[in-house]
């Protein structure tokens, strides 16, 4: 059997949705400006902003899946950015009032939404959202979602002063969700906590815990997916951007192998891990990175058969699948396109 690929969250916005995006703006991902400015950009769309906004997500899936992408996402096309997107559709969340904070370890400074009371969902949302995508495919069609800690980093905390807590609180409102997909017929839900790279003591102190809150009672024929990237670069092709320590990885893949995560995608393109790696993770699939989403260059199928077949000495096939790093957000659709298919060519010819 060939390998499975999917993707992980972002996809390039086609040019008729005309949203903020925090891969387009000038500062880079991770700011603020887009957060900012969605809202009114989502009123200016006018009464089709649902209507644009969905066939933006069909060009999304049509792309991935004309590619050779098995399990595509939505592209996260009605997003400003993978986070803040999901926190606005949560109690607790300041969006008026933003606080400037250092972030990804002093990576950056941005104004961020301003947590200042308890943190809880009055209705789930995000199965609508599933829905109105997966009528585009045959295709399952995967759900991502920003997790406890991860929010808890990229916003300002002024009410709860604890991030055990705070992550607690933003785990029970993201299981509703879980659960309200799942009811859906959702069956690969991914929860995105790059945030246990850059923490990775953090991570297992609370972090996998309040991970495990948020997929609670998630019934046992969904793929609960944990996506662990490190980090965006601010522009493409800037390849000395400060990411996570690597050895990240290794310090957490034994927490990820005794959870309840199914499958956990770590990226492997931007920089090579000592793939003994894989070695940790006994039963747990493995979403790997095999092409770059913040450089130009297209990688040749060769070279991505290669890096998958030196990986399957260390897994067995049926829990290896291949995908790009993370988001794709930062290339032209054309770019994303193009390594997209050659990543398929190369998983279907291992």
């Amino acid at each position: 059997m060939p390998l499975l690929t999917t993707c992980i969250g972002a996809y390039p916005k086609p040019e008729f949705v005309k949203l903020p995006d925090w891969f387009t703006v000038e500062a880079g991902p991770d700011t603020a400006d887009p957060t900012r400015f969605w809202v009114d950009a989502m009123k200016a769309m006018g009464p089709d902003a649902a209507d644009i906004i969905n066939k933006g997500v069909g060009e999304a899936i049509s792309d991935q899946v004309t590619a050779g992408i098995d399990i595509p996402t939505d592209g996260e096309i009605i997003r400003e950015n993978y986070i803040h997107y999901h926190c606005r559709h949560l109690n607790g969340f300041d969006f008026d009032g933003l606080t400037n904070k250092e972030v990804r370890g002093g990576t950056y400074a941005a104004d961020l939404p301003t947590i200042r009371n308890t943190v809880s969902i009055d209705q789930p949302f995000l199965y609508k959202e599933w829905q109105a995508a997966q009528a585009h495919t045959d295709k399952p069609v995967k759900m991502t979602i920003p997790g406890p800690m991860t929010i808890s980093d990229t916003n300002v905390d002024t009410f709860y002063n604890d991030p055990a807590k705070l992550g607690a609180d933003i785990a029970v409102a993201l299981n509703k969700d879980v659960l309200r997909l799942a009811e859906a017929g959702c069956k690969n839900i991914q929860i995105d906590e790059p945030l246990f790279a850059r923490k990775p003591q953090q991570a297992l102190d609370y972090g996998f815990e309040n991970l495990e809150r948020a997929f609670h009672n998630c019934p046992a024929d969904v793929v609960r997916t944990v996506h662990m990237c490190c980090g965006y670069p601010d522009r493409l092709d800037h390849p000395n951007y400060p990411k996570a320590d690597q050895n990240a990885y290794l310090h957490i893949a034994d927490a990820v192998e005794q959870s309840s995560i199914n499958a956990v995608s770590v990226e492997d393109a931007h920089r090579h891990n000592d793939l003994s790696l894989l070695e940790h993770f006994k039963s747990t699939t493995v979403i790997f990175g095999v092409v770059a989403i913040a450089k130009s260059r297209i990688e040749p199928v060769e070279e991505i058969r290669s890096r998958l077949q030196q990986a399957l000495a260390h897994i067995d096939s049926t829990r290896l699948i291949a995908a790009p790093d993370c988001g794709l957000g930062l290339l032209d659709r054309n770019t994303a396109v193009a390594k997209l298919t050659n990543l398929s060519a190369a998983a279907k010819s291992v």
